[in-house]
Formats: structure tokens, C-alpha cells, sequence
């Protein structure tokens, strides 16, 4: 069928895919913008798998301060080339994981990190839950395993849902970036510092302070 220029400058301007594919996307869906936006989508996710263990040593270290200097993160996000650091594509991107950092607090990048003490030890406490529920005893451990891909979900940065697009995670939204930008991009490290924090705070007994304030004065 024949395909018209305003057709494929439309899906080209809603994917940001070159005129060839989005032509041959069109072709192959007949015509039907909606499905050759999905058909882009698919070709370019699985074009973005095979780029993900290509060297990616350049890029950016993001950093992020939130609540007037309560919350700061830095976080080292690399792609292949210097050009496509420098890009505002690759710049806001690096931004948004270093906000997800600040808003949701992962304590490792990816699954493989997380140690595998404490990983059975989170098991064994979800396990006594289970049990404690009253679960009966042959279903517990597939509880166990579904209440782990939760707490991967939870500490994890890759596996969080994207705090601005809650439908993705966090690799989901690196994932579609690799496709349109071309490159390799991966999240190698981050730090997170909330002021205060591991600090005992002193509890303070007002009552206490007024009466001795009061005792002193009277002396």
C-alpha cells in the first residue's frame, strides 16, 4: 500500500525513529500509526538488548539535592561515547535516576548486588511470617518467593517503578533510552546522604529541663 510523507513524518515525530523505519513500520501494519509506534517500540527494545553488553566507560556523575540540602545523591550513569554524554537527552536522563535515588531510596543498583546473607536472611523472616499468617506449610516457600521479587522491587534501583512514569521501572526507562539514543547505557553506582541520618537524636525531656531551669533559678 502506499504510504504518504505526512504519515511517516507524523510517526517520526511521535517515536523519534528514522523516515526509512518508520516507512517500513507503517508498511507492515498497514498503514495504522498506533500499531507501527508499537512495531518501533518492539524492534527498537530488542535492538537495545543486543547493544547491553557492549563497554560503556563514558558519561556522567549526576548529582541532586533535594528539601533545601536534606537529601543529596550522587549517582555515576555511563553510556559508549563522550558525544552522547553531553546530550540533554542523556543529561535528563542521568537527572531522573538521580531523583528516583533521593524520592525512593534503593540500597543496591541491581539484584546480583544485594548479598546473599542478606538475602537469606530477609527469606527466613518472610518465611516466619508466612507462617505465622497460619499459610500452610507446602505454599510458604512460593510465598517466599513472590514477597522477595517484592523487596527486589523495593531495594533495588533497576527494579523500582520510575517515580515519574509509574507503568515502567527504572530499566524499563534505561531500556527504551539504549533504543532511541543507540548506545549502551547502564547505571554503574550511586551514593545517598539524608542529613541526620544513623544519627541518635537526643530526646529531650521538656518537663524536666523547665523543672531544673526553675530549681536553678530559685538557688
Amino acid at each position: 500500500m502506499s504510504i504518504s510523507a505526512g504519515l511517516v513524518k507524523e510517526l517520526r515525530e511521535r517515536t523519534g525513529a528514522g523516515m526509512m523505519d518508520c516507512k517500513k513500520a507503517l508498511s507492515e501494519t498497514g498503514g495504522d500509526i498506533e500499531k507501527a509506534a508499537v512495531y518501533l517500540r518492539e524492534k527498537g527494545l530488542a535492538a537495545a538488548a543486543k547493544k547491553a553488553g557492549r563497554i560503556a566507560a563514558e558519561g556522567v556523575v549526576e548529582s541532586y539535592i533535594h528539601g533545601g540540602g536534606k537529601i543529596g545523591v550522587l549517582v555515576e550513569v555511563n553510556c559508549e561515547t563522550d558525544f552522547v554524554a553531553k546530550t540533554e537527552e542523556f543529561k535528563i536522563l542521568a537527572r531522573d535516576i538521580a531523583m528516583q535515588v533521593a524520592a525512593a531510596k534503593p540500597e543496591y543498583v541491581r539484584r546480583e548486588e544485594v548479598p546473599a546473607e542478606e538475602l537469606e536472611k530477609e527469606k527466613e523472616i518472610l518465611r516466619a511470617q508466612a507462617l505465622n499468617e497460619g499459610k500452610p506449610a507446602k505454599i510458604v516457600d512460593k510465598m517466599v518467593e513472590g514477597r522477595i521479587e517484592k523487596y527486589y522491587k523495593e531495594m533495588c534501583l533497576l527494579e523500582q517503578p520510575f517515580i515519574k512514569d509509574t507503568s515502567m521501572s527504572v530499566q524499563q526507562l534505561i531500556t527504551e533510552k539504549i533504543a532511541k539514543i543507540g548506545e549502551n547505557i547502564s547505571v554503574r553506582r550511586f551514593t545517598r546522604y539524608e542529613l541526620g541520618e544513623g544519627i541518635q537524636k537526643k530526646q529531650s525531656d521538656l518537663a524536666a529541663e523547665v523543672e531544673a531551669m526553675t530549681q536553678n533559678t530559685c538557688k
